[in-house]
């Protein structure tokens, strides 16, 4: 398969979804639905380690990225999520250079970073793990605060990020805003252009959490990685449309929710 890595240098857009669940059966149903990337969310979702191993191997299976959102930036899960075969890590609440910097050198083997040496998983199927992940391990940190917009060009100087991930919600609750997708608000609205003029700067791929609806307005902003839907709304909507549908109702519409 294409990284993600691979698929930015190219200049391609890359639309991905996001599982909460913890199901292989789940992850490999969405692999094989054309994403780009799949994530397992082990910050948020109900995914132990355990359950998310099994996960990259059915999304690798399904043809698709597996990456991971890890709990929080500490070095000994970034390196076991990457050692369980993942292809890249989204990092939460990175809000200076120190964080970035620690961030990188969790993922990074030396001399880019200090990550351990033991990809039980991973090691299996590339010959040289060590060269593989350099070339392809994408290292992903949230921008998802007011703190982190005021360090932005020195968390985005920092050597070895490949994108960084807006979380919508989280942003929009540090601007003190409720925590949604607030296009309208001026304060919203600057603090992605903001993000996005920055990544264009430093040659830094810029991702954010959406919906479907709002996947074209993304992208013509100028996102390039872009969460289209998550396992729990596509589950919930596809529930609400059936069931409305039955009633003889089809003017339901899930689609504006963002988790």
């Amino acid at each position: 398969m294409t990284s993600l890595r691979e698929q930015w240098a190219a200049g391609s857009n890359t639309l991905g979804v996001w599982l909460s669940v913890a199901s292989p059966i789940v992850a490999e149903v969405a692999s094989r639905h054309g994403f780009d990337y799949v994530c397992i969310d082990t910050q948020h979702g109900a995914i132990d380690y355990g359950a998310s191993v099994g996960m990259i191997q059915a999304i690798e299976l399904g043809g698709a990225t597996p990456i991971a959102r890890v709990p929080w930036n500490e070095p000994g899960i970034i390196g076991k999520t990457l050692d369980a075969g993942a292809h890249g890590v989204i990092v939460p609440m990175v809000n200076t250079r120190e964080q970035a910097e620690a961030v990188v050198r969790s993922a990074r083997y030396v001399p880019d970073g200090g990550r351990s040496w033991g990809p039980v998983m991973a090691g299996m199927r590339h010959d040289d793990n060590r060269s593989w992940a350099a070339e392809h391990i994408a290292v992903i940190p949230m921008i998802e605060t007011a703190e982190a917009i005021s360090n932005l060009d020195d968390i985005l100087g920092v050597p070895g990020l490949d994108a960084v991930y807006v979380g919508p919600a989280d942003l929009s609750l540090s601007l003190g805003l409720s925590p949604k997708n607030n296009d309208g608000e001026a304060v919203f609205d600057d603090a992605l252009a903001t993000i996005l003029d920055a990544c264009r700067r430093h040659g830094v791929v810029p991702g954010i959490h959406s919906t479907g609806a709002l996947t074209p307005r993304r992208l013509e902003q100028g996102f390039r990685m872009v969460t289209v839907t998550s396992d729990a709304i596509a589950m919930r909507a596809g529930f609400s449309s059936d069931l409305a549908a039955a009633h003889g109702d089809t003017t339901t519409d899930t689609s504006a929710a963002l988790y």
